[in-house]
């Protein structure tokens, strides 16, 4: 029986991090969520920072606090997903509040809803009372994942520097029952 947990970064995954990322740039795939794309040599320097950004620390110019997880089954890093705990101008148009991925091997069997809700949890605990997503409506697996974890269209438009329609949801955050 495979079993799935929902965690912070490890130096221990170190490597089957890399590998999530390397399946996305064999397949040509943007990386999403925007940390995929951050630097990961040293690996103990790059958990120090995603440390320090969490806590709002050491941000990049523009960038608001914001916390990794991943989901991992088996020892396998199969999602990764990123909170930013309060949202800027930009972020409301696109970015929302939560970006998330799932390693293109094992995507179709649920990990992204799992993802997400427990995403979600840990915005809950936070305080956020509602969170905002985008995605692209030509998306199809992203805006199921998004409605099944109970979003709610607000609206589209056309992002010119992206060539399509993103589409943004809200997701209200009263308690609820985890996902596994």
């Amino acid at each position: 029986m495979e079993t799935l947990k929902f965690d912070s970064p490890s130096n221990a995954l170190a490597i089957s991090y890399r590998e999530l990322i390397q399946e996305f740039l064999d397949r040509g795939e943007q990386l999403i969520p925007f940390i995929l794309a951050v630097p990961n040599e040293p690996f103990s320097e790059f958990l120090r920072k995603l440390d320090a950004w969490s806590r709002g620390e050491e941000l990049p110019v523009g960038f608001v606090p914001h916390s990794t997880f991943w989901l991992i089954r088996d020892g396998e890093v199969v999602g990764v997903s990123n909170l930013r705990h309060k949202l800027t101008e930009k972020l409301m148009l696109e970015g929302g509040n939560v970006g998330y991925g799932i390693r293109p091997s094992a995507r179709g069997c649920g990990f992204a809803t799992v993802l997400l809700s427990q995403t979600l949890d840990r915005a809950r605990s936070m305080g956020l009372r509602e969170v905002l997503l985008t995605c692209a409506k030509d998306n199809a697996a992203s805006v199921a994942t998004i409605t099944r974890n109970g979003g709610t269209l607000m609206s589209e438009a056309f992002i010119e520097a992206r060539g399509e329609i993103v589409q943004r949801y809200k997701i209200g955050l009263a308690r609820r029952a985890n996902a596994f």
